[in-house]
């Protein structure tokens, strides 16, 4: 029998990374994003290891169990994408089947974009390709409008944790109190270990500088991705037009499908997980 998922450290080059690893077969690596860490993926792990694919899952830097240095450059996707590339060649991975959700996301069209021996299929989930998102126009730009409250250095880590989290409840969990959700109470969790809120902040501070916010094209001059690509977007998500997702399409070279997911919010992985699984077995098959 395969052996179940279990988390392990995994030393690289500068950082080590708390990794949920399990099964055998292919190999299918899932990245999560702000403020998560690899349980969001939770779901989708069992039934992944179950299906005969070994699973990788990752902490990213920052984020979990994983190493969370302070300086904000640390937090480039240039370095996260160091630090897969690093984890594939440690646990002897050539090619994976990735998915990615939020910064995970981000994190999954670069590795696809700049390393595509690596990468046989590709599945996004919120956030499209970097170039969509900067070019879908005015509403994505208004709806990201927290990108440029969270670069101001203690500013957010001095408000966001006010009256129970009271802001971040509000915005990302429809305002439900603590104890209602598992995925919110992981999250709050993590965010109150020291330096965990900065350190997620970070992300934002290196990837999302306001002179990047503003372009209309992606930081990174991206080549087109050429392996199949599933972009998977829900319908109440609170900071992602469906435009950037669908506007993917044009700088993928292969096969492109699109899924719309209503009546669910950002957390896709966590709160729709049988049809996210779904997804993921089909594409992935």
């Amino acid at each position: 029998m395969p052996a179940g998922p279990e988390a392990h450290r995994v030393a690289l080059d500068g950082i080590t990374l708390n990794v949920v690893e399990g099964g055998e077969g292919p190999a299918v690596l899932l990245l999560h994003g702000f403020p998560d860490r690899a349980t969001l993926w939770a779901h989708q792990i069992d039934a992944l290891v179950g299906q005969g694919y070994r699973v990788i899952a990752p902490d990213l830097r920052g984020f979990g169990d994983s190493d969370r240095p302070a300086e904000v450059g640390a937090y480039g996707v240039r370095t996260v994408l160091g630090d897969v590339l690093g984890l594939l060649d440690r646990l002897g991975v050539d090619e994976v089947r990735v998915a990615g959700h939020d910064w995970g996301a981000l994190v999954a069209w670069a590795l696809a974009a700049f390393a595509p021996e690596r990468v046989a299929r590709l599945a996004a989930f919120s956030v499209g390709h970097p170039h969509a998102f900067a070019g879908a126009g005015p509403v994505q730009k208004q709806l990201s409008w927290y990108m440029l409250w969270f670069g101001f250095p203690g500013v957010a880590e001095a408000q966001m944790p006010a009256d129970d989290w009271a802001w971040f409840r509000d915005w990302a969990h429809d305002g439900v109190a603590r104890g209602t959700d598992p995925l919110l109470d992981q999250q709050l969790a993590d965010l109150e270990r020291p330096g965990a809120l900065t350190a997620g902040l970070n992300w934002y501070r290196s990837g999302m500088p306001p002179e990047v916010f503003a372009a209309g094209t992606g930081a990174l001059a991206m080549p087109p991705i050429a392996c199949p690509v599933l972009g998977v977007w829900s319908e109440r998500d609170i900071a992602l037009t469906e435009r950037q997702m669908t506007d993917s399409q044009r700088y993928v070279r292969g096969p492109w499908r699109y899924e719309r997911i209503p009546r669910v919010g950002h957390w896709i992985p966590a709160h729709a997980p049988v049809r996210t699984t779904e997804l993921l077995l089909e594409h992935f098959g």
